[in-house]
């Protein structure tokens, strides 16, 4: 028999190696959103993410926040937000756009882009969006198409100015649907 004092001082009880044995290692379930990994085994097929770039236009200014493919931009941290439009009454206008990039044989180019419209309220910290219209919009520029219809000449005009000064080659290989739909 072994003593409490036996057990502190590392003596061990009989079958205790068995429940002491190394445990299994769990493989998780995850979602891995942004990568440069190819793969065909457990998740082939997901959505890959990797070549879509996330810009917010914001009081006619249009930047890059990676933070906004997970809703975590700057201008949406710490914002509450409802899909009633009166839940935002003093709300400003501003928009994320996904912006995809693919390459052909001649590079790198701009290839889909969709704009998605929100109010942002940021003194009462509330703002308004539609989950599904973004998630929308997001299978849109992922499948190469340019829907742009909710934006105006000044949104136009930044967004176009931020392609252009991103990447000047990229914006030249782009469509003219794309360069149509961002002339002001």
């Amino acid at each position: 028999m072994i003593s409490m004092s036996d057990q502190r001082n590392g003596a061990e009880q009989p079958g205790a190696e068995a429940a002491q044995a190394a445990p299994k290692e769990k493989k998780s379930l995850s979602l891995n959103v942004v990568s440069n990994k190819k793969h065909r085994g457990f998740g082939a097929g997901s959505i890959d993410l990797s070549n879509v770039a996330c810009v917010i236009i914001d009081n006619g200014e249009a930047y890059i926040d990676v933070g906004a493919m997970h809703a975590k931009s700057k201008i949406e941290r710490g914002i509450k937000f409802t899909p009633n439009k009166e839940d935002t009454p003093n709300g400003r206008p501003c928009w994320v756009v996904w912006v995809a990039v693919d390459r052909n044989e001649e590079g790198s180019y701009y290839a889909g882009a969709a704009s998605c419209e929100m109010l942002i309220d940021a003194e009462a910290r509330r703002g308004w969006k539609i989950l599904a219209d973004h998630v929308n919009r997001l299978d849109n520029a992922i499948k190469r198409r340019f829907v742009l219809d909710n934006i105006g000449p000044v949104e136009k005009a930044a967004l176009r100015k931020l392609l252009i000064e991103h990447n000047a080659e990229w914006w030249e290989r782009s469509p003219e649907e794309l360069k149509q739909a961002l002339e002001v």
